[in-house]
């Protein structure tokens, strides 16, 4: 299971990291409802490198970017993705986007969803390996957040 990092910490333990020679992935995102899409994605993350790094959008970075969003705060969705099995490390960022983080991080490999291109990808010029990992669409938070919405009505 994974721990959540302060910048500071983050610095120290990439330092470790390297000196072992160890592939860092790094994947970004809200991830503000999670659900199975974000479990597969993350697995298959994981599956590229031996360490595996969330960078978090924080509450004000979420809310700038979507409406009445986040739904649950940064501390709780840091807390739950650090949990998960395929997480190594959490950094919560409070940029709109992850380009500082990953400039700092130098990561071997950087991942995000299908629905970005590759070439749209933050930070894909600081890395040698990107992937465009495959999209689950319907079951996005968003999609979820409508669902609920739905049936209350």
């Amino acid at each position: 299971m994974g721990r959540n990092l302060s910048l500071q910490e983050l610095d120290n333990k990439i330092a470790q990291l390297r000196v072992n020679n160890k592939k860092l992935v790094f994947t970004n995102g809200c991830f503000d409802l999670i659900h199975i899409g974000h479990i597969r994605y993350l697995k298959e993350a994981k599956k590229l490198g031996d360490v595996l790094i969330i960078g978090l959008n924080s509450d004000k970075s979420v809310s700038s970017l979507k409406p009445r969003r986040p739904i649950i705060p940064e501390n709780q969705r840091a807390e739950v993705l650090s949990s998960l099995e395929m997480v190594d490390y959490v950094v919560i960022f409070n940029e709109e986007t992850p380009y500082e983080l990953i400039k700092r991080i130098r990561p071997d490999v950087l991942v995000k969803g299908g629905d970005w291109k590759k070439e749209d990808i933050v930070g894909s010029d600081l890395v040698s390996e990107v992937y465009s990992l495959p999209y689950f669409k319907e079951y996005s938070t968003t999609a979820i957040i409508k669902k609920i919405i739905d049936n209350s009505s």
